[in-house]
């Protein structure tokens, strides 16, 4: 498979997926125009992943997001259920919420993704500070 490499804008945030890595980076800011059309490539490559990936493969994913509105919210979770899906079905995957510390929204939102998607091993991470 061919990594996925979308670069950050002003309205959509930075899409790092290296599948040989088993690696799964997304940070910056989530508010497209058409959140569907932003997240379908990226949906599918990640469906396409799970569905071929090794089970013996530790999957990772990092969230580093400062901001979304709502649809993106609805597409964020459906990439974190498609990972709980996977989780269910015996593969390991590591996902890890980072936050800013005075950021109370994200880490809730964070810990709601916890409680909601158990069988994932969420981490809920406050980001360091400069």
């Amino acid at each position: 498979m061919e990594n996925l490499y979308i670069p950050a804008t002003n309205e959509t945030p930075e899409i790092d997926f290296r599948f040989k890595d088993h690696q799964l980076h997304m940070s910056g800011e989530s508010y497209p125009e058409n959140a569907m059309a932003f997240f379908a490539p990226i949906r599918a490559s990640l469906n396409d992943y799970l569905s071929s990936a090794q089970p013996a493969a530790a999957v990772e994913a990092h969230f580093a997001l400062k901001y979304f509105n709502s649809s993106s919210t609805k597409l964020i979770r459906s990439l974190i259920a498609l990972m709980h899906d996977s989780a269910q079905a015996g593969k390991r995957i590591v996902t890890h919420w980072y936050h800013d510390p005075e950021d109370d929204m994200m880490l809730e939102f964070g810990q709601d993704l916890k409680d909601e998607f158990r069988m994932l091993d969420i981490r809920v991470v406050a980001m360091e500070t400069a």
